[in-house]
């Protein structure tokens, strides 16, 4: 690498630094704007749900209360991921965001769990609401606000991507829905004198539940771990197998811990004739490019080396593969193969489907190689699909 190319990565790791401080600063921004848009619309609908008697708009109110708590916890939890790495938590706090866009979709659910309560009730035991122009105007403006600042919070939240930040935008655009049912339901009573207000208020309430316990799912898949984005493992392994002496790339793991903070290994097929000068000087490389073009940090390359100038060698392993090939029923892949002739040695590694029995697996595969080559010590490794990253190029 020529040291304008690496002064040149420097300045956009640099870049990409202060994009990761930038999102901080957009998630607290943004969440204040909300914080005091919920205080003033819980305000304006409380009030209004007194003086006419709907329990819809002061169900409203509520729920705006519970956005303001919600933005409250966005910051809370954007502060404690941006705390720096300590003893303790080497990887950083980047998943306090995590928990808190859980703790944002259980206030969602339970808001719309006491919404379906109260209109239940509501129709069980109907009240007449009393509206006047003044209660209508404020219940219109208050649909035009949460509309924009739905709209705001989510579009703020995928350009920081913040599933809280998202969360409470989509928190909002419920909201602005069920403010705007209330607002419907207004004028069909006041033209016909039916009231549908409980009615509607139970069906906006199920949509609430869901949209919480979607978020509550995708939050979940976030703290489990879940497969890597498929299209991130491609570009990852096209920039690794660029490198013209990188055979293969095989059994990547990618570790998050909170957003823009994924930690990745692989492991890499090379030549047995390079250095480790030679393979030192590679890896560096490979970990630049792949931040630079992803935010991805290579934390860990395992090496496997293949054999380049022994034919001999080359036949058994073909024949290996050959006989792996008829357990396809289990395996995925075979990869890392290298043997050694002089002191009757093979090893390789196999990647199995899940639910397949991985000692009964490598017991007869074990079996069958050596059946084939008797005087040679096996060394089978097995791997399980976590990536799907591992086609040789």
């Amino acid at each position: 690498m020529s040291e304008e190319q690496n002064e040149q990565n420097i300045k956009d790791i640099h870049k990409i630094r202060q994009e990761q401080l930038a999102r901080g600063r957009i998630i607290v921004r943004t969440s204040a704007i909300g914080i005091a848009v919920n205080i003033l619309l819980a305000a304006f609908k409380g009030a209004v749900g007194l003086t006419t008697n709907s329990i819809a708009i002061l169900l409203d109110a509520v729920n705006n209360l519970s956005d303001a708590l919600s933005s409250v916890i966005t910051v809370a939890g954007a502060k404690l991921a941006g705390r720096k790495p300590d003893w303790k938590h080497p990887f950083g706090h980047g998943r306090y965001e995590y928990f808190s866009a859980m703790i944002i979709a259980a206030i969602v659910f339970y808001a719309g769990l006491t919404s379906l309560w109260e209109s239940v009730k509501k129709i069980i035991e109907p009240e007449m609401a009393t509206y006047t122009p003044i209660s209508l105007l404020i219940l219109t403006v208050a649909i035009v606000v949460k509309i924009q600042l739905g709209r705001y919070a989510k579009r703020q939240g995928f350009l920081a991507e913040s599933d809280a930040l998202e969360a409470s935008g989509a928190d909002a655009m419920f909201d602005a829905l069920l403010s705007l049912s209330v607002l419907v339901t207004a004028f069909i009573y006041i033209g016909t004198g039916i009231s549908l207000e409980a009615y509607v208020g139970a069906i906006i309430s199920i949509f609430i539940l869901k949209a919480g316990i979607d978020m509550m799912r995708k939050t979940l898949n976030d703290l489990l771990g879940e497969r890597p984005d498929p299209e991130l493992v491609r570009k990852i392994r096209a920039i690794i197998i660029e490198e013209p002496e990188v055979h293969g790339a095989y059994d990547l793991m990618l570790n998050n811990y909170g957003p823009d903070r994924n930690y990745a290994s692989v492991h890499i097929d090379l030549p047995d004739t390079m250095t480790v000068e030679q393979a030192d000087r590679l890896t560096r490389r490979l970990h630049d490019r792949i931040f630079l073009a992803t935010g991805v940090r290579l934390m860990g390359v395992t090496v496997y080396s293949y054999n380049t100038n022994d034919p001999k060698a080359i036949e058994i392993r073909k024949d290996v593969y050959k006989i792996m090939m008829k357990h396809r029923d289990h395996l995925l892949q075979v990869h890392g193969f290298y043997v050694d002739r002089k002191k009757k040695e093979m090893r390789f590694d196999i990647v199995v489907k899940f639910g397949t029995n991985i000692p009964e697996m490598i017991e007869l595969l074990e079996k069958e190689v050596k059946e084939a080559y008797p005087d040679y010590d096996i060394l089978i490794d097995p791997d399980m699909d976590i990536s799907a990253l591992g086609i040789n190029r």
